[in-house]
């Protein structure tokens, strides 16, 4: 290969950067309008942090640092955390240290701007995966792994059809029940978004509600948000539709602490399912869960099945510095 360049995003790199990605990253292809919404408008967005390699006018390579510079709440802005929410090398490119170089140069950009912890993939609100999934991309695993990155949790994926779903009787008569113990379950009203958001952002996090303000914004409408009430106060949701309009993606979806085991995330579940069939979709799916936790548990029972597995990864700067100068 001849000699390879390494330098910051141009603005005229966008199909360039998407048609690679879309040669390398085979299982998870995306668009020009995914990479404008999820990178290029991302409100910690740093050109400099977007590496490409070009070898004779041709994209090799790229990868991206992201740092915050708006906290995700409060005033945090997590000064010792840093993201590479991507990095991939084209097929013919491989095996040539370009991927090495890409990294080392998103390792830099981190170091500059005072992180010492980076992860990878699991960057909120703007994550395309979870994390890396090591059965699609076994390359990628082995170089993360030489690096220095450890695996620090495996979320799961989840689908179920939708193909001849109805509500199941005891569902239907748990709803039954709880309403007559003072419990509402029902599509929110405008005026009550505001307590829907603060009971999404304070009582998980701060993406939720943000996903639920960009989803009624881009018009897919409350309709598609199921509510739990007690005493005229939120005490879980569910909806679909949030991330980017696609209607069968499910959630974000929670329901109060407390209240874990009164059935009431069941009931929610199955509303919003029973909602997204009447819909006429044939698939509900969802990115991310512990395929342990009640969350994992509940999703089962509801007929969801597992169709990913993903690797939380995470590793010290200083220790992928280490790694890339032996």
């Amino acid at each position: 290969m001849t000699e390879i360049c390494y330098r910051p995003f141009r603005s005229t790199d966008v199909d360039r950067i998407v048609a690679g990605w879309n040669d390398s990253i085979r299982f998870d292809p995306v668009d020009r309008d995914w990479f404008f919404e999820y990178v290029l408008l991302d409100q910690n967005f740093d050109p400099a942090g977007l590496l490409v390699a070009e070898a004779d006018g041709e994209l090799v390579g790229c990868a991206y640092a992201v740092r915050r510079l708006t906290p995700a709440s409060g005033t945090d802005l997590q000064p010792d955390l840093g993201w590479i929410p991507f990095l991939f090398v084209t097929p013919a490119a491989r095996h040539s240290g370009v991927g090495q170089q890409l990294l080392r140069s998103t390792v830099d950009f981190l170091l500059d701007a005072g992180r010492t912890i980076v992860d990878f993939g699991c960057y909120t609100p703007n994550y395309f995966v979870p994390g890396l999934e090591a059965a699609a991309y076994p390359d990628g695993d082995l170089f993360l792994r030489r690096a220095g990155f450890e695996v620090r949790g495996e979320p799961v994926a989840m689908d179920r059809t939708l193909v001849g779903y109805a509500m199941p009787a005891d569902v239907v008569h748990l709803r039954d029940r709880r309403t007559t113990e003072g419990y509402r379950f029902d599509i929110p009203t405008e005026g009550e978004i505001p307590a829907l958001l603060s009971f999404a952002a304070n009582g998980f996090a701060p993406d939720w509600a943000d996903a639920i303000r960009e989803s009624l914004r881009h018009g897919h409408g409350l309709g598609r948000i199921r509510v739990a009430w007690r005493h005229d106060q939120v005490v879980g949701f569910a909806m679909y539709a949030a991330y980017r309009g696609i209607a069968e993606r499910f959630g974000p979806f929670g329901v109060d602490g407390e209240l874990r085991g009164a059935g009431l995330g069941k009931i929610l579940l199955h509303q919003t399912l029973s909602a997204m069939r009447a819909e006429g979709l044939h698939t509900a799916w969802f990115l991310w869960t512990g395929e342990v936790s009640p969350a994992g548990h509940l999703y089962r029972q509801a007929g969801f099945s597992v169709t990913r597995r993903f690797q939380l990864m995470r590793a010290d700067l200083a220790a992928i510095t280490t790694s890339l100068s032996q």
